[in-house]
């Protein structure tokens, strides 16, 4: 949700409006349009030729023959793209005749406003329904996307050159303007809905007047043209202009009446369309809206934007949740994208403009922040789970922890648990006495040889060591994960068990080679007990310890210093003592060889306690 509101707000503060038009010039392009000529439209173009051959401005004769020559092959309606609001000798007072004669004749004039004292009409027309303002709205950039209708300049409502024309054209055809039940203009059974501030990609755009977006449709559609050296020479077809609206301007470099407009592309030599063609292109889709009910590009309500924002946020979120594979993530940000993408421009083309760079920025962010978050958390989970368990599990194990966090770890502490453990305790025999004899720095070397072997070796059969307390391991099976299972239970038993016996195994090498070096040998009791206990976290925020109780513990610590000269470990012959209890031997099968020490009393406990040594492994099961 904080994504999408950020993203909206940097929409709403326009900082998208540029991107959101490139994508929407892209899908214009990316249209597919219908290539055949325009049947309904044509152009009488003066090219950098004709301004060579009669000079510019050019003169009321040569507008007044060129007007008259369109004239004789039957046009619904002319348009003078022209200036005219002075006179341009010699020919006046022939194209003032022409112009008041002819009644098909619509001739451009611009505007004034911000300034500027605008371009008056030809003097003969003012205040008449055959002039149409020819300004032409261009977004930033320099790029042309909207078509202006009307103007109001406070004393009447001004039209547009383009919608005269296409007026004019309509009318022939039984089409007139009409107002809807919204007051918005209606060309037969469609109506041309008004742009508004905020419509589409656009924000706080200036859509004063009545504004529509162009679909550029035709720009692909070649119109049929004539030069106007062509014109006034009679090399022409006639029939060229016959039942069309005829566009009158130019194409000449040296004018500089070029625009740039969607389909506009740095590769091409040539991107900009001149004038003309752009008032062509608002008259050919009027006719098309009138005629062929293609309505023009629609836009979502601002609520229905917002909305599709959101949703991608949302699933931006959804997707940071559920991936957490780095290659797999960008893959599905890259589908989303194209998904959205082809989403958009599918609906686009069915004639609805959709934001598509707001909800990608949405989907993007959101996907990255989820992912962020994640990391950031995961990495504090780690840091707990390492300060909890570090360098006391083997490398399996920690990864077992790690996949599982999720069951056990709860606001940043491991969630309390009650669970069937297996617990191992070990202690050197005699180590007082080896205390005594050796000095500190040599007693600290060899009791971290022999620690760093007998942690070795836990770590082969899936302990954690929980705690070294002076000589002594205590070695948890079956934590932090809960067992789901009682064979799961069951394998725990077995590998503390066959952890003692490597255990003995390793201390026999460590022995012969502390004797072939000269130094002190040992023998370790170890006891090993199955049953339930409770797991949690112990201690403060800032120093917090995972602890495992429970009577199976104190039960277990208790086995291993049960009776210390009872089958005392010898280092030349059997340096271990491995006792256990009967919940641990039921859970063995039969696989190693134990003898029965006994009913026994063990210190602090008010109840007996049936004990067993183990001698080794059964030769059948080795």
């Amino acid at each position: 949700m904080s994504v999408a509101c950020v993203v909206l707000g940097a929409r709403s503060l326009g900082l998208l409006e540029t991107l959101e038009l490139t994508a929407y010039d892209a899908f214009v392009r990316l249209r597919p349009v219908d290539p055949s000529p325009s049947s309904r439209i044509a152009l009488v173009i003066v090219t950098e030729q004709d301004v060579a051959e009669h000079d510019w401005p050019l003169s009321d004769e040569v507008l007044a023959r060129a007007i008259e020559a369109v004239a004789r092959h039957e046009p619904q309606a002319i348009g003078l793209d022209i200036y005219r609001d002075v006179a341009v000798a010699p020919g006046t007072r022939r194209l003032e005749s022409v112009l008041a004669a002819e009644p098909r004749v619509i001739a451009a004039m611009k505007h004034s406003e911000d300034g500027s004292l605008g371009v008056r009409p030809p003097r003969v027309l003012k205040n008449t329904e055959r002039v149409g303002f020819s300004d032409l709205l261009v977004d930033p950039g320099g790029v042309v996307r909207r078509a202006l209708l009307f103007m109001d300049d406070g004393d009447a409502t001004l039209y547009s050159l383009s919608l005269r024309l296409a007026l004019r054209y309509l009318k022939e055809q039984g089409v007139v303007p009409e107002a809807d039940a919204r007051n918005e203009m209606r060309l037969g059974r469609t109506t041309i809905h008004r742009l508004e501030a905020n419509d589409g990609g656009y924000v706080r755009a200036d859509t004063r007047g009545y504004q529509f977006l162009m679909d550029f449709k035709d720009a692909r559609r070649p119109f049929a043209s004539v030069t106007l050296h062509d014109l006034l020479a009679g090399a022409f077809d006639p029939a060229v202009f016959r039942g069309r609206i005829v566009l009158i301007g130019v194409d000449a470099e040296s004018i500089g009446d070029q625009r740039y407009t969607p389909l506009s592309r740095a590769s091409e030599a040539r991107q900009s369309i001149p004038g003309v063609v752009v008032h062509a292109l608002v008259a050919g889709q009027l006719l098309r809206i009138g005629l062929d009910a293609d309505a023009p590009t629609a836009v979502l309500p601002a609520w229905q934007e917002w909305s599709w924002v959101l949703v991608w946020s949302i699933a931006g979120t959804l997707l940071g949740l559920r991936l957490r594979s780095p290659w797999l993530l960008l893959l599905a940000a890259c589908g989303g994208i194209a998904a959205l993408t082809a989403f958009d421009f599918f609906v686009f083309v069915r004639g609805v403009w959709i934001s598509l760079v707001a909800p990608a920025l949405a989907w993007l962010a959101a996907t990255g922040a989820t992912t962020a978050y994640l990391s950031h958390r995961e990495s504090v989970e780690k840091a707990l789970l390492m300060r909890l368990f570090s360098r006391q599990a083997s490398r399996e194990v920690a990864q077992n922890i790690w996949r599982n966090r999720a069951q056990f770890l709860q606001g940043g502490r491991t969630r309390p648990e009650r669970l069937m453990i297996t617990v191992l305790f070990s202690d050197i025999a005699g180590f007082t006495g080896k205390a005594e004899k050796l000095a500190p720095e040599m007693l600290l070397e060899w009791l971290n040889e022999y620690m760093d072997a007998m942690a070795q070796v836990v770590s082969r059969y899936g302990g954690v060591i929980r705690q070294y307390a002076g000589d002594g391991i205590v070695v948890y099976f079956g934590i932090p994960v809960p067992r789901k299972t009682e064979a799961e239970i069951d394998q725990d038993a077995r590998s503390a068990v066959e952890c003692a016996l490597a255990m003995e195994v390793t201390l026999n090498e460590l022995n012969m080679r502390w004797r072939l070096e000269g130094r002190t040998t040992a023998g370790a009791r170890i006891g090993i007990l199955t049953g339930p206990a409770v797991t949690g976290t112990l201690g403060s925020a800032e120093r917090a310890e995972y602890v495992v109780e429970g009577d199976t513990v104190n039960t277990g610590s208790r086995l291993e210093s049960f009776n210390k000269e009872l089958f005392a470990p010898d280092p030349d012959t059997r340096p271990v003592r491995v006792l256990i209890g009967e919940t641990t031997l039921v859970r063995l099968g039969g696989r190693f060889e134990t003898e029965r020490v006994g009913e026994v009393s063990l210190r602090g406990k008010s109840q007996q306690v049936s004990v067993y040594r183990v001698i080794g492994r059964r030769k059948e099961s080795v």
